[in-house]
């Protein structure tokens, strides 16, 4: 049988997620996970080596919010509580490596949820019109695609897998599947539905794209 590293983006996956689930419950969204990547097992041909769920644990401090001046303790947060029962889900999980990054607290700023609003935000010029939950204090994450960039080199140079399934739909994974294709390692990527580059398109073995399951009616 041939052995399949599935390696999922997960703050990719989680976008995508949101878009047709309420992401509320992280034990229910890591059970998810896990039932989206089995879908990428061919029965009775192959067999799962391993799933790498790439992710940040969430910001802890506490800050003032900067429309209120309310002090928030951001460990408290539905995203902290959130993020937090899913990589205790996650580590739970048979087969299954929680790979975690770090977000970059030192450049870490609020910003509007609505992109629109985001530059009149900047400019101080409607704060009026906004309310507390229109805005949200966001940090880059660092070090999660190296992390999976590294995997991938891993696995391919010393053969432990023959096919590598990329949940993601970012164009900086080029260098890594195209040293995965080189090392004779089979690359497919799932983008979950979203549209890809085409010099990412270029340098996969297949593109199969999925729902995390059955949207709900």
């Amino acid at each position: 049988m041939r052995n399949v590293a599935i390696l999922v983006d997960g703050d990719f996956y989680l976008k995508q997620h949101r878009k047709y689930f309420e992401q509320t419950d992280g034990k229910q969204v890591g059970k998810d996970i896990l039932n989206h990547c089995l879908k990428h097992i061919i029965k009775d041909e192959e067999r799962l080596y391993r799933i790498f769920f790439y992710d940040c644990p969430p910001l802890t401090k506490k800050i003032h919010h900067p429309l209120t001046e309310n002090l928030i303790d951001l460990s408290k947060s539905k995203i902290a509580i959130f993020r937090n029962d899913l990589h205790s889900q996650l580590k739970q999980t048979r087969n299954l490596a929680l790979r975690l990054g770090t977000l970059d607290e030192k450049n870490a700023r609020w910003k509007v949820k609505d992109p629109k609003k985001e530059k009149k935000f900047i400019a101080k010029k409607l704060k009026k019109d906004l309310i507390e939950a229109d805005v949200v204090y966001y940090a880059q994450q660092k070090s999660v695609d190296m992390k999976i960039g590294l995997d991938i080199a891993s696995m391919s140079y010393k053969k432990m897998v023959d096919k590598i399934v990329l949940i993601s739909g970012d164009s900086d994974f080029v260098p890594a599947a195209k040293l995965a294709r080189r090392e004779g390692i089979e690359f497919v990527l799932d983008s979950m539905r979203t549209v890809i580059k085409a010099d990412l398109q270029e340098h996969i073995d297949g593109l199969n794209t999925t729902l995390p399951r059955n949207k709900k009616t």
